[in-house]
């Protein structure tokens, strides 16, 4: 754990997960994030997550639900040499900027097979911002666990842990939501009510 660590988000792990909360505007959701490790030398290390899986929009914190999503989701992630690296949030209420219990406790269980674990929860204010075309990051803030096993917002200290692999990501995404391409996401949820709906989402960027 010694090494400085970053965290650079693909274009279709940040546009899915953020479509995800677009589509229940007054639900709390969460999905995994999927990826690798990357040693950049003997200082520093950054986690590249390339692929995010929305699970749930009804069901925050029940483990059991996570573990079968969890095992599922590795299954399929394994042969592509992936990995579960992280989880994102998103709070019911847009005014709520804080990462609550149930997401700190889901990270808690990911932290203890992956230690460099992160979670992303969505910044409201950031995407609200987003149309007006001046937001070029990250519309999601960066908690990871420090040495008192607390999660902590990261940046806050001016660093700037996190950042999008594809800087065009924003423009994309706004393409997506005028299209209103939101409607379309598929989580964990939605799949167990009705098995033939992929999680995968498979056509979502077609």
């Amino acid at each position: 754990m010694g090494a400085e660590c970053c965290y650079e988000v693909s274009q279709i792990a940040y546009i899915k997960l953020v479509l995800h909360a677009l589509k229940h505007p007054s639900a709390a959701v969460n999905g995994l994030l999927l990826g690798r490790l990357r040693q950049d030398g003997a200082a520093s290390a950054t986690v590249e997550i390339a692929d995010s899986v929305p699970l749930s929009h009804s069901q925050i914190g029940l483990l059991p639900a996570l573990e079968l999503a969890l095992m599922q989701i590795e299954e399929h992630f394994e042969a592509k040499g992936l990995s579960v690296v992280g989880y994102y949030h998103a709070n019911e209420r847009h005014d709520d900027e804080e990462l609550g219990n149930p997401g700190k406790k889901i990270g808690d269980h990911i932290f203890r097979y992956f230690p460099r674990a992160a979670v992303l929860l969505l910044d409201n204010a950031k995407l609200a911002k987003l149309p007006s075309g001046k937001g070029r990051d990250p519309v999601v803030q960066l908690y990871t666990r420090d040495s008192s096993k607390s999660w902590r917002q990261a940046g806050s200290d001016g660093s700037n842990q996190l950042t999008l692999k594809e800087p065009a990501a924003n423009t994309v995404l706004l393409d997506y939501i005028s299209s209103e391409k939101w409607q379309e996401i598929v989580d964990f949820d939605d799949h167990l009510d009705d098995i033939s709906k992929d999680w995968l989402n498979p056509g979502l960027f077609n």
